[in-house]
């Protein structure tokens, strides 16, 4: 029962992971998607060989010394690998400088190596398991190290984008955030959970389920995200004004509906690769602008230059000062990066109405928009 109860549930894992891996293909950058296909690889080869080791230990396979330490040495550096990959991959979601230098990347693999190193020590020494002379799986001395080695590279990804989620780092997604910094919570209790008592399969399952919800979260972003500034799109945008309608809330809302002044020169001039990094300093210009605000704003790149923030406010006052910090923000932002041009925004505000639909207080928004420009 114990052995049969190991392979469903290992073998439904490694049915849902490889779903996932499919589903994914193609879809999201190259470099980020092949360390995401290489992590579910890596996890793939993890559950299977958890499902061998036991699958002998138990007797639901003939007991093969051998075959026993094979299973159990892939299962440690599947392990690490796994680890290796997720940690890059998760820097990548986090936009980390890290991962653009190949050399980091490859120092970074150390552990990986050092994984390896040990695990053929062990072949001759036992540092870390054995089969003893009664045919009985042992842990050595140094059995709690492979798992430091492996674990260090998620809980550095995921204690990173903790740090993200606290400090509320700009031109980070909060929600992508949240769900890399909880990411190993489950497998790690579960690892721990089967790390005391062996006879309960909880790690591939636990595993397996994270990397679910991760896939789902990233389904989320996709349809609710902006790829190139990770601001909220135009159906994002629509469905929290939606929301508003709905509510009760009595507090007033201010649409800005923000263009970018000359922005067709930036293109032509500096090509769109300058264009591409023009929008992205808008778009964290309004993140950090809207960041101090005594309730959360929701920005959204609308479409092209144009960028819509919706903002509860008491009084229009409110709604002044954060534009005036838009520009303020925006212009230091350009001047740090030494951009070759001069990048501004001209804004206009209009307060939304109940029953009126997005396109006609954003009309009424670009009628101010238009003032806002012909004054400069």
């Amino acid at each position: 029962m114990y052995a049969a109860l190991y392979l469903e549930i290992n073998l439904m894992a490694v049915l849902l992971v490889l779903f996932i891996r499919f589903k994914t293909l193609g879809i999201s950058e190259m470099v980020s998607q092949r360390n995401f296909s290489n992590a579910i690889d890596a996890q793939v080869v993890f559950f299977l060989s958890d499902t061998a080791a036991a699958l002998i230990v138990s007797g639901a396979l003939p007991f093969s010394r051998f075959g026993l330490m094979a299973a159990k040495t892939v299962y440690f550096f599947s392990t690490a690998l796994m680890c290796y990959f997720w940690f890059i991959y998760f820097e990548h979601l986090q936009g980390s400088a890290f991962v653009k230098q190949r050399r980091y990347v490859r120092l970074s693999a150390a552990l990986v190596w050092a994984e390896g190193l040990l695990l053929i020590v062990n072949a001759f020494t036992g540092i870390l398991f054995y089969v003893d002379a009664g045919n009985a799986y042992c842990r050595g001395p140094l059995f709690a190290v492979q798992y430091l080695l492996a674990y260090v590279y998620v809980l550095a990804a995921s204690g990173h984008a903790l740090i993200g989620v606290l400090t509320h780092r700009p031109g980070a997604d909060r929600r992508t955030l949240i769900a890399l910094s909880l990411f190993p919570v489950a497998p790690a209790g579960a690892g721990i959970v089967q790390f005391l008592y062996p006879q309960i399969p909880l790690a591939c399952a636990a595993l397996s389920m994270a990397t679910l919800i991760l896939y789902q979260n990233w389904l989320d972003e996709m349809i609710a995200i902006d790829p190139l500034t990770r601001l909220n799109n135009r159906k994002q945008l629509m469905y929290q004004f939606e929301q508003w309608q709905g509510s009760a809330d009595p507090t007033p809302l201010y649409v800005l509906l923000i263009d970018a002044n000359k922005f067709k020169s930036i293109n032509d001039t500096y090509g769109h690769i300058q264009g591409d990094a023009a929008l992205c300093r808008i778009a964290d210009a309004l993140r950090q602008s809207c960041g101090g605000l005594p309730r959360r704003a929701n920005i959204a790149r609308y479409g092209g230059d144009e960028f819509v923030v919706l903002v509860s406010a008491e009084s229009p006052s409110t709604v002044r000062v954060l534009t005036e910090r838009i520009h303020a923000t925006l212009a230091r932002l350009n001047a740090q990066a030494r951009a070759p041009y001069d990048l501004s925004v001209s804004v206009g505000v209009t307060a939304a109405r109940r029953g009126e639909s997005l396109k006609d207080t954003l009309d009424n928004a670009d009628r101010r928009l238009y003032e806002a420009k012909k004054q400069g």
